[in-house]
């Protein structure tokens, strides 16, 4: 299993090497980088902040290469969206939805990423039924995006579709069909412009029916829309599964921390540390979502990251 993972560490640094490679060209021969590629981060909603599935995929890399300098930056922000859009009620009229594009610029000139996974679309229909205006506001933020970290010079960016919507009445006949458009919608453009994506969504709505015909009430997330730890356990997986198809992978996170005892003590150490640098970053760039943990200063922060990474480097060492 720890060889299967090592394997899947080098591939994934290979995949992400980006001397004079092409932006999106998933079939390119590219050269390996070594231990730094540079600043990732995850650009999401609070799916993403949330972070498991973030610090679970970091984990599952650092358990292979432990001299990866590369820093995984959740970026993640709650309620927000790419389309601009919110409900005239949002969070009991407390506050819009806050926007991508009120904060990009100021994160691309402070992060200034390599490489970007960029999951939207949960929030981009504001939980109605489809609608061929916000459908659209949801492709133009997506183009504009793309457009924009194309601009600023990142040099690959992964596309994640949303994760499934499990109504707590109508299931998956609700807004899930909503997302099931949106998905595809990303599915098929990538495809026509040679973007790469990672269908989150599809996997995930299969594993929640299959699920559904065994137990009735089972569910992936209590409310519906915020996945639980099996749930982002069914993300990373997919996304692994993308950067080295046909990896074997536990069914559960618990089984996985159960088959490699060092990732239940690494896995805590980079939980903390993105929790940690998210907050400081978030706070650092700026935005306009209220209610937010005001992160350290950016200095303090990155020393505890420091003191962190000694932690997990010193677990790393041990398993070779």
């Amino acid at each position: 299993m720890l060889n299967r993972i090592k394997l899947i560490c080098f591939l994934f640094l290979c995949c992400l090497s980006i001397g004079n490679i092409p932006l999106h060209g998933q079939t390119n021969v590219v050269q390996p980088i070594g231990s730094d590629a540079g600043p990732v981060i995850f650009l999401g909603n609070s799916i993403t902040y949330a972070g498991q599935y973030v610090a679970m995929t970091e984990s599952l890399l650092l358990m292979a290469q432990d001299q990866s300098k590369s820093q995984f930056i959740n970026l993640g922000l709650p309620s927000e969206t790419v389309s601009g859009l919110s409900e005239p009620n949002h969070a009991n009229g407390k506050f819009p939805r806050p926007c991508l594009f009120d904060r990009l610029d100021t994160l691309l000139d402070k992060v200034k990423p390599r490489l970007v996974f960029v999951c939207y679309g949960m929030n981009d229909g504001i939980y109605l039924p489809f609608d061929s205006s916000r459908f659209e506001a949801y492709q133009a933020g997506i183009m504009r995006l793309h457009d924009r970290l194309q601009h600023a010079g990142v040099k690959r960016i992964i596309w994640l579709t949303p994760p499934v919507h499990d109504d707590p009445k109508l299931r998956l006949q609700g807004y899930n069909q909503v997302l099931d458009s949106y998905a595809s919608w990303l599915q098929t453009k990538a495809a026509k412009e040679q973007w790469e994506v990672v269908d989150l969504h599809f996997p995930m709505k299969a594993y929640l029916e299959e699920q559904l015909k065994l137990d009735s009430t089972f569910k992936l997330a209590s409310d519906g829309i915020h996945p639980e730890t099996l749930g982002h356990w069914l993300m990373a997986k997919t996304i692994i599964a993308h950067l080295l198809p046909g990896t074997a992978l536990a069914p559960t996170w618990e089984q996985e921390l159960k088959s490699l005892p060092k990732l239940q003590k690494i896995y805590p150490l980079v939980l903390k540390r993105q929790t940690i640098m998210k907050d400081a970053w978030l706070t650092h760039i700026g935005h306009k979502r209220p209610g937010m943990v005001k992160g350290r200063p950016i200095a303090e922060a990155q020393r505890i990251y420091q003191q962190l990474q000694l932690e997990i480097a010193a677990l790393c060492s041990d398993l070779n």
